[in-house]
């Protein structure tokens, strides 16, 4: 049962919801998303392990794709867990502290990956638009660097919100319309003024998936440039090497976008519809990179093939 503690209105717990009108099948709604989550950490790993082993793809390329293979899994791995045991076991609260943990890793895993998102962008742009410096810019210390800034940035402007959250007092209603805890879903519980959580909200998404979708458009604008003055056979290739990012643009913004209007128009729109955009936000892309960069991408292919079906290859 939901309590208050003695110094304030924090909840003990936050109820978290399901699929609404569809609690008689929740048991059986949980095997296709532990399949999905199956898929996540299968595929994820299955290009850590090839990136890892083979040394043809220590590249710029793959080892950014290295660390969002890393991210999706953190982040699937950060929500799935609960919600399964939400859907088997029938158990929808979350306590409050364990909610703001969940919430910061949520964000900070998806600021990191808009920023390792950025960084491929970066490497695409310098491969096509200046590629006999692509090697002596992109190095492997200055890879490193660019994972450890997108790590820090996502810790020092996703850090202040669980503390944002946890001034608020809630003592009016304390169920989620999600499955998960992410700041606007919580924040929308409070009982007081909510302006600086919807102040600082707004300018982390600015200043982390606007700019970084920004400078993602503005390098694919000089990609194009280029493009179009090379010849139609290298334009081709030029453009196939973009292909796989692209999609992972898409596959990462897009729902991002989605719930982030579904949230805007929260009354206009059924529970239903916010627990499955936040169901896509968090376990499309997860389970859909692997596949795009298993397909897409030639040399990651080649080595899938010689790994599962000529191991002695």
């Amino acid at each position: 049962m939901t309590t208050f503690n003695d110094t304030g209105y924090d909840p003990a717990a936050f109820t978290l919801i399901g699929f609404p009108g569809l609690e008689h099948v929740h048991i059986w709604i949980g095997f296709p998303m532990c399949f999905l989550y199956m898929i996540a950490l299968f595929g994820n790993c299955v290009i850590l392990y090839i990136i890892q082993v083979e040394s043809s793809l220590h590249e710029p390329m793959y080892l950014f794709l290295a660390m969002l293979a890393a991210i999706d899994i953190l982040l699937s791995t950060s929500t799935m867990p609960k919600i399964l045991i939400l859907l088997w076991f029938d158990v929808m609260e979350i306590s409050f502290h364990s909610c703001l943990i969940q919430m910061f890793f949520i964000h900070c895993l998806s600021a990191i990956e808009s920023t390792v998102l950025l960084a491929m962008a970066f490497d695409r742009y310098i491969a096509i638009c200046n590629p006999l410096r692509h090697s002596s810019i992109l190095t492997n210390p200055r890879i490193a660097l660019i994972g450890l800034i997108s790590v820090i940035r996502g810790l020092m402007l996703i850090g202040p919100i669980p503390f944002l959250i946890k001034r608020l007092p809630f003592c009016h209603s304390k169920v989620l319309s999600h499955p998960f805890c992410v700041h606007q879903d919580v924040m929308k519980l409070a009982c007081a003024d909510t302006k600086p959580n919807i102040v600082y909200g707004l300018f982390v998404i600015l200043f982390i998936m606007g700019v970084d979708s920004l400078l993602i458009s503005l390098s694919y604008a000089k990609i194009l440039k280029t493009v179009c003055r090379l010849s139609r056979k290298e334009s081709l290739k030029a453009f196939n090497t973009c292909i796989s990012h692209v999609l992972a643009v898409f596959i990462f913004y897009v729902p991002l976008i989605g719930l982030s209007v579904v949230h805007r128009f929260r009354n206009g729109s059924s529970t239903t519809i916010h627990v499955v955009m936040g169901d896509i936000y968090l376990f499309v892309p997860p389970v859909l990179n692997p596949i795009v960069y298993g397909i897409k991408t030639s040399k990651i292919r080649l080595k899938i093939i010689r790994l599962f079906w000529n191991p002695s290859a």
